[in-house]
């Protein structure tokens, strides 16, 4: 296992910082993409050694944009519980028993079922995160979330002794387990570990996590009183949440797949709305366009990719 290339160069290093980026990325070390991330890295590191960081940065807007980069960790992470991920994983007992009239025996070993199955299916963001990027993976997963807890709302609103309404509740159950881990058991922490500039990346990560288990909170809190309330009903909730999320992805949220933290910098500050912002990170993550900070000015490499592959 590697050291870190940032960690490498921030102690000094730099050579085998610039041996261990070269490996990564399979190209040779005097290549102008590695030449110019090293220097990019140490350009941050310098930048980040000469401001000092506080937390009320992040509610300030400025160039680098932090507080729109804040909302979009502490939105992430909002979804990723209001989607019902923790409502299906605590209170699947007893949906099965209160809406779908099982007893206790069956419950029990359905929910087992249901955990060992989210277990099993979060390897898929595994072998589909670098290669699909964080954007597919979250609206992939949130349009599958939500079509699961429409389907829930509606089988388990006819009546308990429906054997057929039953079995399409429970296979939604597993269905919904299934489209969870693959953008909401892990992406949604490293994206926000990602966006986030270096300077304020521990406080962002750990603003975001705890509002993650405070709606974690509300949610486990609230759903005893809800089931017994409105009944099917409370599915429509996370239903809603749920299509909320490729949209908002697909409009706010820049890719980070490939990219270094220097470059995620850089798309934030040179761009101004939030399209703009979504079109330049695609363009980073595809490899047409390479931009990287150094000594204050803008230095670009452009169709790096294409060029290499004529050579």
């Amino acid at each position: 296992m590697p050291e870190s290339p940032r960690w490498l160069i921030q102690v000094g290093r730099v050579e085998e910082g610039r041996k261990v980026l070269s490996e990564l990325k399979d190209l040779p070390e005097d290549d102008a993409l590695i030449v110019a991330e090293v220097e990019g890295v140490q350009y941050s590191l310098e930048e980040t050694s000469a401001k000092k960081a506080s937390m009320k940065d992040m509610f300030t807007m400025g160039p680098d944009k932090l507080f729109y980069r804040f909302c979009l960790c502490i939105l992430l992470q909002f979804y990723q519980q209001m989607s019902g991920s923790n409502l299906i994983s605590v209170y699947a007992p007893v949906i099965y028993q209160q809406n779908l009239g099982l007893d206790g025996k069956i419950s029990r070993i359905l929910t087992g079922g249901t955990l060992t199955w989210k277990f099993v299916s979060s390897f898929v963001a595994f072998f589909t995160i670098d290669r699909f990027g964080r954007r597919a993976l979250f609206m992939f997963s949130g349009l599958g979330m939500g079509s699961c807890m429409l389907a829930l709302a509606v089988a388990t609103s006819f009546p308990k002794d429906n054997k057929s309404a039953g079995i399409a509740s429970v296979f939604f159950v597993f269905l919904f387990n299934f489209f969870v881990p693959i953008g909401f058991l892990g992406a949604n922490f490293l994206y926000c570990a990602e966006v986030a500039p270096v300077r304020l990346r521990v406080s962002m990560a750990a603003i975001s996590t705890v509002n993650h288990w405070l709606w974690n909170f509300v949610v486990i809190m609230a759903t005893p009183v809800a089931i017994m309330s409105i009944g099917n009903y409370y599915f429509i909730i996370f239903c809603v949440v749920s299509f909320c999320i490729p949209v908002s992805i697909y409009f706010c949220y820049p890719e980070t797949m490939g990219q270094s933290l220097e470059q995620i910098d850089v798309v934030f500050r040179d761009n101004k709305g939030a399209l703009a912002i979504v079109r330049a990170s695609k363009l980073l993550a595809a490899g047409d366009v390479t931009r990287i900070v150094e000594k204050g000015e803008e230095k670009q490499i452009e169709n790096s990719q294409k060029e290499r592959e004529m050579i």
